[in-house]
């Protein structure tokens, strides 16, 4: 117990730091956010940018969908819109490939396996006798997921290889798997199949929201960030944007740390460290933790207090030098002269169609682009093109400049409408800092703990064992970091709210649980 009221910086203002600085505030702690950028929200922010004629407009880092199982990350957006007004639902989730073939999530079952089941039975890409062919034994873990259990599974094995063996035909894994795996800003090759059978599990064996989305009404300051700040200034949080934190150092006298930013200082009782994975690595690298005790026990009883030794911390600071970053992304807003043709859905996913991995028409949602397009009489597309990897030997600008060339021409194929409109504006985003879920990654990915008490990691690459992704992942592991601070000062904590951590329907877990018992030598 500090006998005062403490005193926490939450380095990054993204998802996962908003939500440990929310889960400490609301306890009373004095809260101080520190973010690089001039924005709040992270990778789901906005800033207003303008077009060629000085028309002002709000750009970000791409689509974002909310699904309804983002429980930890819809807690957190209720504190600056309680009834959730400023996310609108969309009403389906199509994807097409190349051969024009199409999937939709629209009318599905809410119960799980039958949402699964008839996905895959009136898919144009999954014949009735291909789910005969299947080896169960293959297919097992989807059925069985357990977290962390499944990583000590799949792990080991790329989705690509695991989907595979499971015989999937060939055309529903471009349509249905990659889509989803891309999502993760990775192609299948290396992505673990432990992450795609726990998101298969989130979405569908595991729930009964399904695929079904929400989208922000507005830009993702306006509709998210803006309520969010208001609701925290309110509580006494300080934020300071445009201020990169170099290093952390920890006063093994006082137990205090020194957070150092290149405009100032910052003396706290604690830290969460909620940036991206270049930024961490970055900090981590450059701060001076020493090996001080643990000041606060982990458990009630003074018996309990464990020691930050150096090879811990050793070995810590290894694993987080260790996280990996996804290959560049693209997202190419165009605004066009000319409408995209009313039928065409809000969001379209698709597989097959390299480099294009997505289209979204966002005057069909957004009140900025939707006045836009009613005064001028065109429309607001938005292109991305995911796990873009440059070439070897192959010179950056002219990349991007190929890969946006090959959206617009994928675009035109799709919308022909779009062929003959002029461009009025493009604004692009070029990134390359999202965290990779490699094969094998998972058993030295960072907690939320780390081995100097006071200090906590939280982000969608840190490790917490629920079945999250995403930007629910970077939503539940700022609640959780803000909890294991809370607990060390006697303060209550926040309850977390996932999926089953095992699959929902007891009849097909057991089958798939003796089909895995039953493969094993």
């Amino acid at each position: 117990m500090l006998g005062r009221r403490p005193r926490a910086a939450v380095v990054g203002g993204g998802i996962a730091g908003l939500a440990a600085a929310t889960g400490l505030a609301e306890r009373g702690v004095a809260v101080e956010v520190l973010e690089r950028e001039p924005y709040l929200g992270g990778r789901v922010g906005s800033w207003t940018e303008s077009l060629p004629d000085g028309t002002p407009v709000s750009m970000g880092r791409g689509f974002h969908a909310f699904f309804r199982q983002y429980y930890n990350l819809r807690e957190l957006l209720r504190r600056g819109d309680p009834g959730l007004e400023r996310l609108v639902a969309l009403d389906d989730y199509p994807l097409v490939d190349a051969e024009g073939r199409r999937d939709s999530f629209r009318g599905l079952p809410r119960t799980p396996p039958w949402n699964a089941v008839l996905f895959a039975l009136r898919s144009p890409t999954f014949r009735p006798g291909d789910l005969l062919k299947l080896d169960p034994r293959a297919a097992a873990p989807l059925a069985a997921v357990s977290v962390p259990g499944i990583y000590e599974t799949l792990d080991g094995i790329d989705a690509e290889s695991f989907l595979e063996a499971i015989d999937f035909p060939p055309a529903a894994r471009h349509l249905a798997f990659e889509v989803f795996s891309r999502s993760f800003f990775a192609p299948p090759s290396t992505m673990s199949a432990a992450e795609l059978a726990t998101m298969f599990h989130i979405y569908f064996l595991g729930s009964s929201e399904g695929l079904m989305f929400d989208v922000p009404d507005g830009s993702f300051a306006d509709a998210l960030w803006e309520p969010l700040r208001h609701y925290l200034t309110t509580r006494g949080v300080a934020f300071r944007t445009g201020v990169t934190v170099s290093s952390v150092q920890l006063d093994t006298g006082t137990g205090r740390f020194r957070v150092h930013g290149d405009t100032a200082d910052t003396e706290v009782d604690a830290v969460v460290l909620a940036t991206d994975v270049p930024g961490l690595r970055d900090i981590v690298a450059a701060s001076e933790l020493g090996s001080a005790p643990m000041r606060v026990p982990p458990a009630p009883h003074a018996a309990d207090r464990t020691v930050a030794t150096p090879d811990a911390l050793d070995r810590w600071r290894d694993d987080v030098a260790a996280l990996r970053s996804a290959p560049p992304f693209l997202v190419q807003r165009l605004w066009l002269d000319a409408p995209v043709r009313p039928d065409r859905p809000p969001f379209l996913g698709t597989g097959g169609l390299d480099p294009l991995d997505n289209i979204s028409v966002l005057d069909r949602y957004e009140h900025a682009a939707a006045s836009w397009a009613s005064r001028t009489g065109g429309s607001v597309v938005e292109l991305h093109a995911y796990a873009a990897a440059v070439p070897p030997g192959t010179d950056e600008d002219a990349w991007t400049a190929e890969l946006r060339k090959r959206c617009r021409e994928r675009l035109h194929a799709l919308y022909p409408e779009t062929a003959d409109a002029r461009v009025v504006g493009e604004l692009v985003q070029w990134r390359a800092d999202c965290p990779l879920f490699g094969v094998g990654d998972f058993a030295r990915r960072p907690t939320v703990d780390t081995p100097v008490d006071g200090l906590v990691l939280a982000g969608d690459g840190i490790r917490i064992d629920l079945p999250v992704a995403l930007m629910e992942r970077a939503a539940s592991t700022g609640w959780q970091a803000a909890n294991r601070l809370l607990a060390g000062w006697g303060l209550a904590g926040h309850p977390l709210q996932t999926v089953p951590t095992g699959g929902r329907f007891g009849p097909l877990r057991r089958a798939a649980e003796h089909a895995m018992r039953s493969r094993r030598p």
